[in-house]
């Protein structure tokens, strides 16, 4: 069988730069700006993680995003380590949380973060016994 890697997650907006600049500001994400085919394109580094930006026009043909929990993507997870203290930090910057840092289970915590037009993001601390 391949061995399969994860590659990127690819996000649309009506507003590149904004994205950017929140997952920057925020996550700390590094902005990668280039051009491609003669357009302005916009790609974030985080964690090891490749994020693409892609704009959305009007009559693109482009979706409106589901309501959240839904089928398909629902978000994604950010390892951290001192969750509390990464969430504190977070509110402190106004980000939304739409569950506060709690425990589900034994050897994790986790809480759910709500980025640039309702992207879903989780952060979540694991403890190296249950690793």
């Amino acid at each position: 069988m391949a061995a399969f890697v994860f590659d990127h997650i690819h996000l649309r907006t009506g507003d590149p730069e904004a994205m950017a600049q929140w997952f920057e500001r925020t996550l700390g994400a590094e902005v990668l700006r280039s051009v491609e085919q003669g357009r302005p394109r916009i790609d974030l580094k985080l964690g090891g993680m490749r994020i693409f930006v892609a704009p959305v026009t009007a009559g693109d043909g482009v979706n409106p995003p589901p309501a959240l929990p839904c089928r398909g993507l629902d978000h994604f997870g950010l390892f951290v380590e001192g969750l509390d203290a990464v969430a504190a930090e977070l509110k402190a910057k106004g980000v939304v949380f739409t569950k506060e840092p709690h425990s589900p289970r034994p050897g994790i915590r986790i809480c759910f973060i709500r980025g640039p037009e309702d992207i879903s993001i989780e952060l979540l601390e694991r403890s190296p016994v249950y690793a």
